[in-house]
């Protein structure tokens, strides 16, 4: 049986790894799922990235996480927004800002996968994937 959401599998991946202070994670690959950890890497809220295959020869994406210290993590929190059962879409002047510019959104836009400010800047609106602070 296929995954509902695999979006909300990686997030929740990468969230208890990083709670649990993994050094990497496993999530399947996806053009969508590498695009988001493109983005993850971009904004330094993870370390890296990488198209590897697990032990049965399918296609894994193996994300390193990033911590700065022993107690502290880069990721606060990460979340989902739009989901299969309801798809959050904002117009390119509604792009709305994480707790003020200090997280981001995660948006799918006509352009491709970009932050709430690379939208803004771009003037484009579309899919909210998800915030991360």
């Amino acid at each position: 049986m296929g995954m509902t959401d695999p979006i909300a599998d990686m997030l929740t991946r990468i969230r208890n790894g990083n709670k649990a202070r993994f050094k990497t994670v496993s999530v399947h690959m996806s053009q969508l799922n590498m695009n988001i950890a493109r983005v993850l890497k971009t904004n330094g809220y993870i370390h890296n990235y990488e198209a590897v295959k697990n032990d049965k020869g399918h296609p894994m994406l193996k994300i390193a996480l990033k911590y700065p210290d022993a107690k502290h993590t880069v990721i606060t929190d990460i979340q989902r927004v739009s989901k299969p059962g309801r798809r959050v879409y904002v117009a390119a002047d509604q792009v709305p800002k994480v707790l003020n510019g200090f997280g981001i959104s995660i948006i799918s836009t006509s352009r491709g996968i970009m932050t709430d400010q690379e939208a803004r800047e771009s003037n484009v609106g579309g899919e909210v994937l998800c915030k991360v602070w």
